[in-house]
């Protein structure tokens, strides 16, 4: 069953000008790392990676706030290269009191030209 939904869509240009604090205040080691990886589309990686934390925000309904921190949503790649959730703190805590133990959270990413847009399903299974 299907228990949220969420989708954001981002401007990729709205990276360019944060600073390396600000950047590392809101994105994991590893992202910073994948997107640098491709410094001619670093902007256009964290413009996906921050769609994908608000689209997971959304499908659970909340945001980010006292009980859920930046670092609680991230993104990360599987062996064959497509993106996934790593889901920690109060957002986990969130997911759980929606699905229970038995939940899944299904991530999706698109980019074209100077936009990056990112959905998510959390089903319970």
């Amino acid at each position: 069953m299907i228990i949220g939904i969420g989708i954001d869509l981002v401007e990729c240009d709205r990276f360019l000008d944060w600073s390396a604090f600000k950047k590392q205040r809101i994105f994991t080691k590893k992202e910073l790392e994948y997107a640098d990886a491709d410094n001619a589309n670093a902007e256009r990686h964290l413009a996906n990676f921050w769609a994908a934390r608000e689209a997971c925000l959304k499908a659970l309904g909340t945001g980010f706030g006292e009980d859920i921190a930046f670092s609680d949503v991230s993104v990360t790649h599987n062996d064959a290269g497509c993106p996934e959730l790593l889901i920690a703190g109060g957002a986990r805590a969130k997911l759980k009191e929606l699905a229970g133990g038995d939940g899944r959270v299904h991530l999706s990413i698109t980019d074209q030209n100077e936009y990056s847009a990112a959905m998510v399903v959390i089903e319970k299974i």
